[in-house]
């Protein structure tokens, strides 16, 4: 059976990036289709995969200020020629899934979140610094997509959602149901020793933008001048180091292994924003951490309050800052947290991502038998 893979675009690492390589384990042989690629900025492990881009990947300075170019991206995905594939398994939080499939081809969409900044246009920009040609004239390009975006739904032949609260927007937006498979998590990443003493300091690991709510977690730990080490990089980053005060460290990026080594040794991971799941804390659970954790959205589904991690309920400093003074790692039992994690494991993952494919190939059009790589599926 023929198989492509398509993504948004491959000029970041994140969780919907490691999404992409576990479902590439599955069907090694598939190309990744997507608009535009970086292979400096995302895992090295692209760069032993076929990876085709779209015209986009021409244009001046693309991969490094992506959001300028926004309008191309549903001509960039309609453009991509996928003839001659059985499936086309689509990994989508904005164009992805936009893509055209011949009759006879399946598309199936893991879907992170329906366009964010669309549906949710006004508290996406409120916290942008956005110029005000840019405030003008984004208000006309994001009608239009929202059409797009809502029409293009219909291309998809099912839909597998990453959180609860993803199933619940693909039914108010696209008005189409979806069904629940929670992303990887690569736990073996993260060594446990249920031993280990944690340091003094609390941890934010994320990209630096707007929409994940470092600021609240800055702040909090301000007032009560707790330490907090922010790990990553991004277009916020100045804004948020100026709101720090002497208790907070900027680390920038760092390897694999320095992130493991902070994750492991923190009194716990900090979750201030709305995500549609967010696989971060999930690996800080899988170190035996718990996490404090905006309660919303994605955290709903990978903490388990007073077991994994507790959660505050209003977005603000105040709701955060009562929580990080009552909180008490003490009170969580490392193995607990890290058994938790284990439920969320990529090799899970990949058994119900290949279960479900195998159950609509069999009741679709073709009746062709999926063969995945033998040493991912046990």
């Amino acid at each position: 059976m023929k198989v492509a893979l398509v993504h948004d675009y491959l000029n970041q690492m994140g969780g919907a990036e490691r999404v992409v390589l576990a479902l590439h384990e599955l069907f090694p042989d598939a190309p990744i289709y997507t608009s535009i690629y970086d292979p400096e900025r995302v895992d090295p492990a692209f760069k032993n995969i076929d990876v085709r881009t779209s015209f986009m990947q021409k244009l001046p300075m693309v991969t490094r200020h992506h959001q300028p170019y926004l309008p191309f991206y549903p001509f960039a995905m309609e453009k991509l020629d996928l003839r001659g594939y059985d499936l086309v398994l689509s990994s989508s939080s904005a164009f992805a899934k936009g893509v055209i499939t011949r009759p006879e081809t399946m598309h199936i969409c893991y879907c992170h979140t329906p366009m964010r900044w669309c549906w949710n246009y006004e508290e996406y920009v409120e916290r942008e610094q956005l110029g005000k040609a840019a405030r003008t004239l984004l208000p006309l390009i994001i009608t239009g997509l929202r059409l797009w975006d809502q029409t293009t739904a219909m291309r998809v032949d099912h839909f597998i959602a990453n959180s609860p609260a993803i199933v619940d927007r693909i039914r108010k937006y696209y008005r189409r149901e979806a069904i629940f498979i929670p992303p990887p998590v690569e736990v073996k990443r993260f060594p446990f020793d249920p031993a280990t003493q944690p340091g003094d300091y609390f941890l934010v690991l994320s990209r630096l933008i707007p929409y994940k709510r470092i600021d609240l977690a800055i702040e909090a730990c301000n007032r009560l001048q707790l330490p907090l080490v922010v790990i990553g990089k991004g277009r916020d980053k100045e804004r948020l180091e100026k709101l720090a005060g002497p208790t907070i460290r900027f680390m920038g990026g760092l390897s694999d292994q320095e992130v493991t080594h902070y994750i492991s040794h923190c009194r716990a991971f900090l979750f201030p924003g709305e995500e549609d799941f967010g696989i971060t804390p999930l690996e800080a659970q899988a170190a035996g951490r718990p996490v404090i954790a905006y309660g919303a959205g994605g955290a709903l589904a990978s903490v388990v309050e007073g077991v994994t991690g507790v959660f505050f309920r209003e977005q603000t400093v105040e709701s955060l800052a009562d929580a990080l003074a009552s909180f008490d790692e003490r009170h969580f039992n490392p193995m607990a947290i890290r058994n938790h994690a284990l439920e969320f494991d990529t090799p899970r993952f990949q058994r119900r991502i290949l279960q479900f494919i195998e159950a609509k190939m069999q009741t679709g059009q073709s009746q062709r038998s999926i063969q995945p790589s033998n040493d991912v599926i046990s």
